[in-house]
């Protein structure tokens, strides 16, 4: 029997982490894990409630006592804080946009990232984020950085809210997340870095699909 193992993505924004972890986990019939979504949720309900987002003692208090659960739909990942689905709210621009803010409390960390290990101390997971690889599984038997131009990472998301029927300028995605990517790797907790065993792949000029194939490629040839 083929063992079920750990498969750890991180990566930038936009590099395509999401819909690439969900194709190898549905080749594989792993179990997705949208760690962000985890950072997201904690984010959404601080803010449901008010709560001072620079206040990290009470952030922290609150994560403790928030149910986070992820159910797997078809190829759609369901976040529900505290039995409230909040797949849709937790993808708001506002949300977004302070997620970094909660992502640098430490204590908020350690709470998601024991929730991230419980999840796959069995196997069978496809967990992507920004520190899979080097903090959450450092020890996970394959990992991946994916990463792609900014420039290609800002039209792929300007795309993708096109297709929702939102107006966004080029410009203003593209500075968000040249903004994102600095706070991302200059964050003092748990910054997004390449893990040095991590398999790199530059996602600039190939299909969803194509990369999809080298991960799971790399996965079969040394766990045949």
């Amino acid at each position: 029997m083929r063992k079920k193992i750990v498969v750890a993505i991180d990566g930038p924004a936009g590099a395509g982490k999401s819909t690439i972890a969900k194709i190898v986990a549905r080749e594989l019939g792993y179990l997705y894990i949208d760690t962000g979504a985890m950072y997201r949720a904690i984010t959404w309900k601080a803010m449901a409630n008010k709560i001072d987002l620079r206040d990290e003692r009470k952030i922290v208090e609150m994560s403790k006592k928030t149910g986070i659960k992820l159910v797997q739909s078809d190829d759609n990942l369901k976040i529900f804080v505290d039995g409230k689905n909040v797949s849709e709210k937790i993808r708001s621009e506002n949300i977004t946009k302070n997620t970094n803010t909660i992502a640098a409390i430490q204590g908020v960390r350690k709470i998601l990232r024991d929730k991230q290990r419980l999840l796959g101390r069995n196997g069978g997971v496809v967990m992507e984020g920004r520190d899979i690889g080097t903090a959450v599984f450092p020890a996970a038997e394959k990992k991946f950085y994916l990463d792609a131009k900014p420039k290609e990472r800002a039209v792929r998301r300007w795309s993708e809210l096109k297709a929702k029927g939102k107006r966004v300028s080029l410009k203003k995605i593209a500075e968000a997340i040249r903004k994102r990517d600095y706070r991302d790797i200059h964050r003092g907790i748990s910054p997004l870095k390449k893990a040095k065993d991590a398999i790199v792949i530059d996602s600039t000029s190939l299909t969803q699909r194509q990369v999809a194939q080298k991960i799971l490629d790399r996965i079969t040839e040394s766990n045949g």
